[in-house]
């Protein structure tokens, strides 16, 4: 029997090798979804995305920022543009994890069960984004 650990990385990896350049992460959400997660947090400064799934939580921790830095003011249109690049396939994860963050998001909460990613900058501003329904068999 695989752990939540196991079963959230082939997800992953699945989802990374199988999910369309464009409009691409409704597929990754979707294998996560299927591998138990009920929904992940990514906090930008920190690189570090907790999955609560329903057979235990797991967190993903990258090399983040290091320092101290002004965190940049909320802007929901920079952001909204570059969100729609990232959805046309034209931007890495990397490049839109680093243009959110210059558009003042400093983490986000993928909902998998309502199929929602909520975007919050740091006062408080939010923008809540629907993705939609795909088939995945992995």
């Amino acid at each position: 029997m695989r752990t939540a650990k196991e079963r959230i990385e082939k997800a992953y990896k699945w989802a990374v090798a199988n999910r369309p350049k464009i409009n691409g992460y409704p597929y990754l959400a979707e294998a996560l979804r299927q591998a138990g997660v009920i929904r992940y947090v990514y906090n930008l400064p920190s690189n570090q995305c907790i999955y609560f799934s329903k057979d235990g939580n797991v967190v993903s921790q990258s090399e983040g920022s290091t320092g101290i830095s002004e965190v940049p003011k909320f802007n929901k249109e920079a952001f909204i543009k570059v969100l729609r690049i990232s959805q046309a396939g034209d931007s890495t994860f990397h490049e839109f994890l680093r243009d959110s963050w210059k558009a003042g998001i400093i983490n986000y909460e993928a909902d998998l069960i309502a199929r929602t990613v909520t975007y919050y900058g740091a006062e408080g501003e939010k923008d809540v984004e629907e993705y939609p329904v795909v088939e995945v068999k992995m």
